[in-house]
């Protein structure tokens, strides 16, 4: 066999990386020395010793938090810990309720949050299932069969028809063997395997080579073990599971909202309670009024509106097949400028199919497909060209009996059948065409034959390139008479054939993958194919979706690139072809360098690292366990229209989300400002600690309907950020000019009404509350209120917490919170500050939203 094979076995060795990098390019004397091996496989002792080396053969489990780890991560985030701290004080302070109702919040929030995202752990576990669970290994000079995680470095391996291949390993010799590498390459169709020295340093390009993960689908091979578990090219993939995941755009967005609340409410709270003591007030009553402002400039129910939205967003999301593993992946995919995709089974339908049968002269004809879907259907390897050959051709075998074969060989890539049937007997011959024209002496033109010269086979090897431009695999089907005895088919026989054409085939684009695509463009997602595919075959598939196919790079180009020449190259080509799982990951970073929110789709080994690197990855039903476990969502079917829908539905959702922020930086924000201003000119508190915090819960109640709101159509117009920029924007306009009219109260509360204390908190209560709570009804659209008016969810909680705020003062229970019932004229001056200040927010709702000119603007 080999010239090494009876190498004495040595104990192992540390053997460096670079050593076996590529080591299919290495020949197997080399990787014997390498291993410290030799071809008649290890003994059990020494594979022991491997075994404590190199440790197992499977991959380390993803990284994930328990659930007390998981919820303390959630806790420690700036806005919970403010909210934390807002219903320990509320507490301190004698709002039990209050203080409850925050707390109770918090728990709800996380709890929902922890819930949602526990269920992703169980999905890493299909990883487990994704190689076999035994191998066949030669151990003590004979083969055994032995748990899949003790295969080592330098063991000799053999797989068969239908094995799942469990390490990396040279082949040392094969029989008609071919392994589909889909799951690992993106390459649609089995691939040869065969003995032999490689030179390219693509795995893709490995053909003496077997991968972990890949599946065996015809003949057997024996091969040296090099790789185990994280060292395979499965490994890699699946390791990315184990690393830490970056936060996502929109949690570094909410962390990021957070520590500006926390540090405008410790601001506020600081100024005011140290005015006050300066100036002389109680410090008592100035520390529980400053406490009560930073409860009440608090959002402390962001967490519940947010986890409660994008829990209802992935309901929604749910019923379009979109099952979401992250909840905060909801707003990323809403927020998503550029996809990625593998091409494989999501643009198009991983079915190979007979799409073209020609006579030599290049014209259609029926006959060369049904000759070979006989010889698939009679005595055929059973790969997805015979498939599709059968399939192409139903009932060809019909009336046709096999009387002997000539398994398909490798090295001459042909194979034959003898069929007796109509025609009598008749050997077919198909393979690949440079091999089955060689053995032709003529071509079949109608009835008729001819004589094949130089240029005829010329002109049929240039139509092979042709079809192979247009995204085609050929292969050729040619025949001949049999006269003499049946026997079992020879090389000698196969000779003297009549040439009756080409089969192409083709892996076509889904029907709706060209709409999906111009529908994501005209949301302002563009797309990228991202496979490990021929950049032919991804050249012609990305013009016929409707991209950019001028221009395709490949894993080798890419290799040649520095880090900042492909961001730069990024930014134009839509199409990359023969990728390795790590180029993936590359060309996400560089388009994330230069700003864009990235989404990878894709459903095999070699995606979950580009789905653990992208800001928002995606999976579909049936992908490789590794891919799931890796994704962020998990598409029911493997359609682009669905990601559109997604899309669509996340920015429905954010800006929800963003109604509640708007609100809270206008008018609430306005509120406790006004609130500060006052405390420290008036010489009376301008309203009790236990009246901020209730004019703080009512606001809040009155927005639990938020959720429930309906979107306009702008709002999922473009791609979606959390701009901060334009936040502060919208509260640099809209809170002063709530303070504005808060100033106009107390002007004219104490100016013309000679307001008392207690008529003064009363009334500003009043006005507080009115406005606060109607304005939600202006500033939840970019619209005119009374053209897009809200939901019935959003409408009732904000009517019943206005009319709860209205009358409460007016009961005995408002004698409680320090209430006193204010004089009618009073009551109509409020009234009318109220319908101007809404009048005011109405007019300047346009500068506080500000040009629509940037592609990230969000729409409410």
């Amino acid at each position: 066999m080999i010239s090494a094979a009876n190498l004495p076995n040595k104990p192992a060795r540390e053997i460096r990386p670079d050593t076996l990098a590529a080591f299919w390019t290495r020949t197997p004397d080399f990787l014997y020395a390498a291993l410290h091996c030799g071809g008649d496989g290890l003994s059990s002792a020494d594979a022991e010793a491997r075994l404590a080396q190199y440790g197992p053969n499977s991959d380390a489990a993803a990284k994930t938090d328990g659930l007390w780890r998981a919820i303390l991560r959630r806790l420690l985030e700036p806005l919970s810990l403010i909210l934390l701290a807002a219903g320990i004080v509320s507490l301190a302070t004698g709002d039990v309720i209050g203080g409850g109702i925050i707390v109770a919040i918090l728990v709800l929030s996380i709890g929902l949050d922890t819930v949602q995202e526990g269920h992703a752990v169980k999905a890493a576990e299909v990883l487990r299932r994704s190689v076999a669970l035994k191998a066949e290994v030669k151990r003590d000079g004979s083969f055994r069969q032995i748990d899949v995680e003790k295969v080592v470095p330098g063991d000799i391996l053999r797989v068969r028809a239908g094995d799942i291949i469990p390490a990396d390993a040279l082949i040392l010799d094969s029989t008609a063997c071919t392994a589909g590498e889909a799951a690992l390459t993106g390459e649609p169709y089995a691939v040869e395997k065969r003995s032999g020295v490689v030179t390219a340093t693509s795995p893709g390009e490995a053909a003496n080579a077997l991968f972990r993960g890949a599946v065996t689908q015809t003949g057997e091979a024996i091969a040296l073990v090099v790789g185990t578990g994280r060292s395979t090219v499965f490994g890699a993939a699946a390791s990315a599971l184990a690393e830490a995941q970056a936060p996502s755009p929109f949690e570094r967005d909410l962390h990021q909202f957070g520590l500006v609340i926390a540090r405008l409410s410790l601001a506020l709270v600081v100024v005011v309670l140290a005015t006050r003591v300066l100036l002389g007030r109680s410090v008592l009553d100035s520390v529980l009024f400053a406490v009560a402002l930073g409860v009440g400039l608090t959002p402390e129910l962001l967490p519940m509106i947010t986890t409660v939205t994008l829990s209802r967003g992935a309901m929604r999301m749910a019923r379009r097949k979109v099952i979401v593993k992250r909840l905060a992946s909801i707003h990323d995919l809403g927020a998503m400028t550029v996809l990625c995709t593998d091409k494989t089974g999501t643009l198009t339908s991983a079915e190979i199919t007979l799409a073209r049968s020609l006579d030599p002269a290049g014209s259609e004809d029926a006959r060369a497909a049904r000759l070979g879907a006989i010889a698939a259907d009679l005595g055929g390897d059973r790969g997805s060209l015979d498939a599709a050959l059968i399939q192409g051709s139903a009932d060809a075998s019909r009336g046709w009996t096999l009387s002997g074969r000539h398994a398909f060989d490798f090295s001459r890539r042909l194979g034959s059948v003898l069929a007796a049937g109509p025609e009598g007997l008749l050997l077919i011959v198909k393979g690949a065409p440079e091999a089955v024209l060689a053995l032709c002496s003529t071509q079949r033109t109608g009835d008729t034959s001819i004589r094949v010269g130089e240029p005829e086979r010329a002109q049929a090897i240039e139509r092979v390139h042709a079809l192979a431009g247009d995204g085609l695999r050929t292969i050729a089907v040619a025949s001949r008479p049999w006269s003499g005895s049946t026997h079992d088919v020879e090389s000698a026989d196969e000779a003297n054939l009549v040439f009756e054409g080409l089969c192409a085939f083709a892996d076509p684009p889904k029907p709706t993958a060209a709409a999906a695509i111009a529908r994501l463009a005209n949301a302002g997602v563009r797309l990228k194919i991202l496979s490990g595919d021929d950049p032919v075959v991804v050249k012609r598939l990305a013009g016929l979706v409707g991209l950019n196919a001028g221009k395709v790079l490949s894993g080798a180009d890419i290799v040649a690139l520095s880090d900042e020449a492909l961001a730069v190259q990024v930014q134009s080509v839509d199409a990359y072809g023969r990728l390795a799982p790590d180029q993936k990951s590359r060309i996400i970073k560089a388009l994330q360098a230069r700003g864009a929110i990235v989404g990878y789709l894709g459903d095999g080994i070699n995606d979950a690292p580009a789905l653990k690197v992208a800001d928002i990855g995606l999976s579909v039903d049936g992908a490789s366990g590794v891919a799931q476990a890796a994704a962020d969502m998990i598409l029911l079917a493997s359609d682009l229209e669905v990601v559109a829908d997604g899309v669509e539905q996340g920015r429905r959702t954010f800006a929800n989300i963003l109604k509640y922020v708007r609100m809270g930086a206008s008018s609430n924000f306005g509120n406790m400002l006004s609130m500060a201003v006052a405390a420290m000119a008036l010489p009376f508190l301008p309203m009790l600690p236990t009246q901020i915090l209730l004019n703080n819960l009512l606001y809040d109640l009155s927005e639990l309907g938020i959720p429930f709101d309906g979107v306009r159509a702008e709002a999922t117009a473009r791609p979606q950020v959390w701009d901060m920029r334009g936040l502060m924007r919208f509260a640099g306009v809209m809170g002063p000019l709530s303070s504005l009219f808060d100033f106009m109260t107390f002007g004219a509360l104490l100016l013309i009404f000679h307001a008392s204390a207690a008529e003064f908190r009363t009334a500003w209560f009043l006005e507080s509350m009115a406005t606060q709570i109607l304005v939600i009804f202006i500033i939840r659209t970019n619209g005119r209120p009374w053209q897009d008016l809200p939901r019935l969810p959003l409408a009732a909680s904000s009517l019943v917490a206005l009319v709860v705020a209205m009358v409460l003062p007016f009961t005995p229970l408002g004698l409680w919170f320090g209430f006193e019932t204010p004089s009618v004229p009073m009551l109509a001056g409020i009234g009318a500050i109220v319908i101007a200040y809404l009048v005011s927010a109405e007019l300047l709702k346009p500068l506080a939203v500000g040009p629509a000119s940037r592609a990230a603007r969000i729409h409410a």
